[in-house]
């Protein structure tokens, strides 16, 4: 093996072993409580050694979270042509959070449900969750646009679409899981995609009084 591939197996190592290390104090001190001088620490390196790897403590608890992100977004490009918008997108985030959720495709089930704890528990870095999405909007509205043949930076369409895609059916999803614990997230989002394909302008419960009725 060269030199430069010993290098790179090594600094992999290292980067796991402070994304495991950090999730072993989240987990017994919670996020808040804990500190990166803490997590270097466990690990042998300095906070400075950690900074070569994670800009913050954020960034290393969202690192499950931002390869699932990166996952779904290369799914949708590979999605075939012929796919509506939603439907390549629904496929796209319903396989990863399958392959998540089974262990599958290189992702770690543990990691992933450790994770979704993490995220239900620490309303902080469930923000910081969905910012690091909405900062990957323009990926996703320019594959949108690509697949709907339009110019994502004149038709507004692709941005809204992304949008929804990424901040609004995750938190539609983390809003019924805070009352459905036990619910696959797979499961959740494809009904929640299907909805939105429905469309979702319902009609009121009570429908308006009409001008001839007496008031």
């Amino acid at each position: 093996m060269t030199e430069p591939g010993l290098r790179e197996r090594k600094k992999q190592r290292t980067r796991d072993a402070l994304t495991e290390a950090a999730y072993v104090l989240f987990d017994r001190k919670g996020f808040e409580a804990t500190t990166i001088d803490e997590i270097a620490d466990a690990v042998e390196v300095s906070p400075r050694t950690f900074l070569r790897y994670f800009n913050s403590k954020e960034d290393v608890a969202l690192t499950s979270a931002n390869q699932q992100l990166t996952a779904m977004i290369e799914n949708l490009a590979a999605r075939p042509s012929d796919e509506s918008v939603l439907t390549a997108l629904r496929r796209s985030v319903v396989e990863v959070l399958e392959a998540c959720e089974t262990g599958r495709d290189g992702f770690d089930r543990d990691r992933y449900q450790r994770t979704r704890t993490l995220l239900a528990r620490t309303p902080t870095l469930l923000a910081a969750s969905l910012e690091q999405s909405a900062i990957r909007l323009d990926e996703v509205a320019t594959l949108i646009g690509q697949r709907m043949g339009v110019d994502h930076t004149v038709d507004r369409r692709p941005y809204l679409v992304a949008a929804v895609a990424l901040n609004a059916v995750q938190t539609g999803l983390n809003a019924w899981r805070a009352h459905h614990p036990a619910a696959l997230a797979s499961e959740t989002v494809g009904e929640l995609f299907d909805l939105l394909g429905e469309g979702i302008d319902y009609p009121a419960a009570v429908p308006p009084v009409s001008d001839d009725e007496p008031g």
